[in-house]
């Protein structure tokens, strides 16, 4: 068995692995990543937030990420029954925040990533699965299996667990515990888009509201292909019967706005189906370790957050390992969780009121509130940090006191 020894070792070479990967190299840390795919691989998580344009530039993975050409996000469009709700991150509340982002398929999106931190000097084994993990005092050791069967074991100061759903350390140090949000699932695929609107309208993303707990997204991509999906009760995705084509098209028959253009489509891939996909963690660091992304929290997909908080954890865990290399003093409690879980606590209040049916009615209320939409608008981007946004601090009442005011007007 091989041995060998790193600063940091990084479990995952999705968004957040990478992001962490290019801030520690281009600060002089010896970091290595371990990732049990083989890139490109398909993972969910197409759509992103403007907030995540300010993590790949700090770490310089914005270029390459300009150069691939991914359809430009430049907003989000909900619809229920014949109503329209736009939301443009041109005008939103936090003014000095990107205005854009994209709108990605994840094999070749994760791959760009992969490639261009290769570049910087990162080395990634792919195809290796971690099999366990032990923290002894200042290091840890954690074994490795390659696709050959062969095994080694890499000595690291600290590790940085951005496995996303493979929830590597939660498994291992048992950290998982039940998401306390209602049990939701999904049903997904993607298809060559053929009967694709010409002009800015083929190119939205697009949330169908079928019933208040139940909707459809459909985002395009720019090679031609769309992402779509059913998000419901667990009961409800489980009511439709049959093979998974044959359920999401019967679900398709309840949306009067994609019915048509996506009815007779043949899937690039068998649908795949993710049962009670919301997670969470007791912990999210512990002694030479943090947890990332999906790794540790993951909430729901209707506000496109995933990547973003991916982003966000896996930059700032990156950055506070570096002061702990330097024997630098790290409150991790103070500056790691308690902040990521603010972000966290916002974004859940927010899916928490939009299955309520409060938020919903916030947004296709007419007429239109501005400085509102603006608020809302903002938190959509992802600037879930922002202290001078009340619907950031007061975000626990501030949803539900405005839907009563509507209703009472009404």
């Amino acid at each position: 068995m091989s041995k060998e020894s790193v600063d940091v070792l990084i479990i995952g070479a999705g968004p957040s692995g990478c992001v962490s990967a290019a801030y520690l190299i281009s600060n002089g840390v010896d970091v290595k990543i371990i990732e049990k795919s083989k890139f490109p691989r398909y993972v969910i998580g197409e759509s992103l937030l403007p907030r995540c344009m300010d993590h790949f530039e700090e770490v310089g993975l914005l270029d390459c990420l300009k150069a691939a050409n991914f359809e430009t996000k430049k907003g989000a469009r909900f619809l229920r029954n014949k109503s329209i709700c736009n939301f443009d991150f041109s005008k939103k509340h936090f003014e000095e925040g990107w205005d854009w982002t994209w709108q990605v398929p994840r094999d070749t999106f994760d791959d760009v990533l992969a490639k261009e931190v290769q570049k910087k000097g990162v080395v990634i084994d792919f195809e290796s699965t971690v099999t366990n993990v032990v923290f002894d005092g200042s290091n840890s050791e954690t074994t490795v299996l390659d696709k050959d069967g062969n095994k080694k074991v890499i000595s690291a100061k600290f590790i940085i667990d951005s496995s996303g759903y493979g929830r590597v350390l939660p498994r291992i140090l048992n950290l998982d515990k039940e998401s306390n949000l209602p049990k939701h699932s999904s049903i997904f695929t993607q298809v060559k888009d053929s009967k694709r609107p010409k002009g800015e309208e083929g190119t939205l993303i697009s949330f169908d509201i079928l019933e208040t707990e139940v909707w459809l997204w459909v985002i395009p991509f720019s090679n031609g292909n769309t992402s779509i999906g059913f998000v419901g009760p667990t009961e409800f995705i489980n009511s439709f019967e049959g093979t998974p084509k044959e359920r999401i098209r019967k679900m398709l028959k309840l949306s009067s706005y994609f019915d048509n253009r996506f009815s007779d489509l043949e899937y690039l891939f068998t649908p795949i189906i993710i049962q009670n996909f919301s997670k969470s963690v007791k912990q999210l660091y512990g002694d030479g370790y943090a947890l990332t992304g999906n790794s540790s929290e993951f909430l729901d997909p209707v506000f496109s957050s995933g990547v973003a908080f991916a982003t966000e954890s896996g930059l700032l865990a990156a950055k506070l390992a570096v002061r702990e290399l330097k024997n630098e003093l790290v409150d991790w409690e103070k500056e790691y969780t308690e902040y990521i879980a603010h972000g966290v606590a916002v974004f859940r209040t927010y899916v928490d009121e939009w299955y309520s049916g409060n938020l919903q009615e916030l947004f296709f209320h007419q007429p239109e509130n501005p400085e509102i939409k603006k608020q809302i608008c903002s938190v959509l981007a992802g600037y879930v940090w922002d202290k001078t946004n009340p619907f950031v601090t007061k975000h626990k009442r501030i949803i539900k006191s405005v839907a009563h005011l509507i209703k009472n007007s009404i």
